[in-house]
């Protein structure tokens, strides 16, 4: 009986742990990934999810245009629809994009099916907007399952997760922005913020706007670079 017992707890246990990687970013239990380099190096990779979003994706656009920084935007296909002008304007400014999926789906629960239409679509229509395929994929709310990120290189394309959450979509000020990634930094981390939000186009991104303008302003006197994620993949 007690063997049994024991049996079934490890049985959960082991079943908690497999649940809890297929959101965890920097886990590679369910595919490589990539989310930045060892501790130490002077690089830092800015990302942003969820758009192009109008105005904010331009006002960011500025900010980093500015501080001669360049970061990596996750786009949404629906919005690259809606928004073409905006994506190609991310890309007029060398910054890199990647695949975020069509409409943002936990792909925890899609089917195989509809994980490659989320990704034939944006791809598409992503190159049509700004004339550049996409190499980069991040899953949605970073849920990923066995397989899920396999379906991503057949089409050619790098699952790229982060080491630093902002938490921007919840943080009530700028500062709780700052604090919050400054505190992890250690170098060598893709940073994930946002400029859209996955619900609607307009989604209010100001106070991300002003913690990277802050947070790019604070990093370069200390002699970090702002890279996008393949120039950090290539080092």
């Amino acid at each position: 009986m007690l063997t049994a017992i024991t049996t079934g707890v490890a049985v959960a246990a082991a079943a908690s742990l497999a649940g809890m990687h297929t959101m965890v970013p920097w886990s590679q239990l369910y595919g490589r990934n990539f989310n930045g380099l060892a501790a130490g190096s002077r690089r830092l990779a800015l990302t942003f999810d969820d758009g192009p979003n109008d105005p904010h994706t331009l006002r960011l656009l500025e900010v980093l245009e500015r501080h001669g920084a360049r970061a990596t935007f996750f786009l949404l296909g629906k919005y690259v629809a809606e928004r073409p002008e905006i994506a190609r304007a991310v890309v007029d400014g060398r910054h890199a994009v990647g695949n975020h999926s069509w409409d943002h789906p936990n792909l925890i629960f899609a089917t195989g099916a509809e994980l490659r239409r989320q990704i034939e679509r944006t791809q598409r229509v992503i190159e049509e907007a700004t004339g550049v395929r996409p190499a980069l994929f991040r899953p949605p709310f970073g849920g990923r399952r066995p397989g899920t990120f396999a379906v991503a290189r057949r089409y050619g394309l790098t699952p790229v997760m982060w080491r630093i959450s902002s938490y921007d979509w919840e943080a009530a000020s700028v500062a709780q922005i700052v604090e919050r990634v400054a505190r992890q930094v250690r170098g060598g981390e893709v940073i994930l913020l946002h400029d859209g939000g996955h619900l609607t186009m307009g989604t209010d991104r100001r106070l991300t706007v002003e913690a990277t303008d802050e947070f790019v302003r604070r990093y370069k006197a200390e002699g970090y670079e702002f890279v996008t994620v393949p120039e950090m993949m290539s080092e």
